[in-house]
């Protein structure tokens, strides 16, 4: 992936708003500097004089500052900006997309130039069109990333992007890990010798296309792979649910969800029952990663080693479900390039705030018609 290419500008620090600021202490060390210490700070100034940096500065709103991934995301992100020498806010919609449209709002009050926006509701365009509407009125160019915005909205302005995934592909991938899987471990995973692998889906978000998508493809194509080597299908653990998922309700995709489910699961649902759940896929890191613990609690999943181990597969390549891939307790995951999608970002607000070409210095082949930036996946499965 492609860095940010405006490096050569001074680095200009990033403020959140939940950060108190810290000008007045700044002032008050500044005046108490000793005199030979100014000499030094201005004779340094003098032969490495540095050129003034991007004008303006860019609101940058998360979902929520509690997903693990996103967090990745705004790490990197607040790094990337802060090396391209672009001034920044960061904002926290805390899962509110009624809180995100007013921090919005507030924003374009204020004067920003370029809105930054992983959006709440992406269950329709709704938000998204408010969000454009107000930012068009202004001529404040958008950046839409992570959760999906569709073609039609984002077309709508011509000072509007959207940086993320070709989210079905993460489905896809993830089938596909399974299912290649299943097939090299099938006697392992089958603990009842029934030859039907019994499994729980947990899904992220109810309207979410990413979630959408991991959910069908996840199992779709695992499902290919099985029939095609001449096992069944796929079995839901719970017959009488036909959405064969289980969602978080708060939309949140949290391991705590996932956790909970995994627990009320496991005290209905057991070897000893001769119907326990055998599989574990779920549509992010952290629902896996609440799985695990449950499995844990139960005496599954044990990183000596000692226990049997129920496969669970996640999507995003956090830490914590590479640390689990590299104890045995979490079986695979599909990467999600936080620092690529990050300096796409970053390279594209230097563009839009430079009056540059749009995609200038972002990869040609990630780059989708004049809409839209995908940023690869991988798999990862430790080895």
């Amino acid at each position: 992936m492609t860095g940010v290419q405006t490096c050569a500008l001074p680095i200009s620090s990033g403020t959140s708003t939940n950060e108190p600021a810290a000008a007045e202490e700044d002032a008050a060390e500044d005046e108490a500097e000793p005199a030979d210490a100014a000499e030094d700070t201005t004779a340094e100034a003098e032969t490495e004089a540095e050129p003034a940096a991007v004008e303006g500065d860019v609101s940058v709103f998360y979902y929520t500052y509690g997903d693990t991934y996103i967090s990745s995301v705004r790490s990197a992100l607040d790094a990337a900006l802060d090396a391209a020498g672009i001034a920044y806010q960061d904002y926290d919609s805390n899962n509110s997309q009624t809180t995100q449209t007013e921090q919005v709002t507030t924003a374009i009050a204020k004067g920003t130039s370029l809105l930054v926006v992983n959006l709440v509701d992406s269950g329709s365009d709704d938000a998204a069109k408010n969000i454009i509407d107000q930012a068009s009125a202004q001529n404040i160019p958008v950046i839409f990333f992570n959760r999906s915005v569709s073609e039609e909205a984002v077309s709508s302005y011509d000072k509007c992007v959207f940086v993320g995934t070709d989210y079905e592909m993460a489905g896809h991938m993830q089938g596909q890990m399974i299912g290649e899987y299943l097939m090299e471990n099938y006697d392992a995973v089958d603990l009842n010798g029934d030859g039907v692998i019994s499994y729980v889906m947990f899904k992220g978000q109810e309207g979410n296309a990413e979630a959408i998508a991991r959910t069908q493809f996840g199992v779709e194509d695992a499902d290919t792979i099985l029939t095609e080597g001449g096992k069944s299908a796929l079995s839901f653990y719970d017959e009488s649910n036909s959405n064969k998922y289980l969602v978080d309700q708060d939309g949140a995709w949290s391991a705590a969800a996932a956790n909970n489910y995994m627990q009320t699961i496991l005290s209905q649902y057991s070897e000893a029952n001769n119907n326990m759940v055998e599989l574990v896929i779920a549509n992010n890191d952290e629902m896996a990663i609440g799985s695990v613990t449950a499995l844990q609690n139960a005496g599954y999943n044990l990183e000596d080693g000692s226990a049997t181990v129920i496969p669970v597969f996640g999507v995003d390549a956090t830490d914590a479900a590479k640390e689990a891939i590299g104890k045995g307790t979490m079986t695979g995951t599909i990467k999600q390039d936080a620092e690529g999608m990050a300096n796409t970002i970053a390279q594209i607000s230097a563009n839009f705030m430079t009056s540059a070409d749009t995609f200038a210095d972002v990869e040609a082949e990630n780059v989708v018609g004049t809409w839209r930036v995908n940023i690869p996946y991988a798999t990862y499965t430790g080895e």
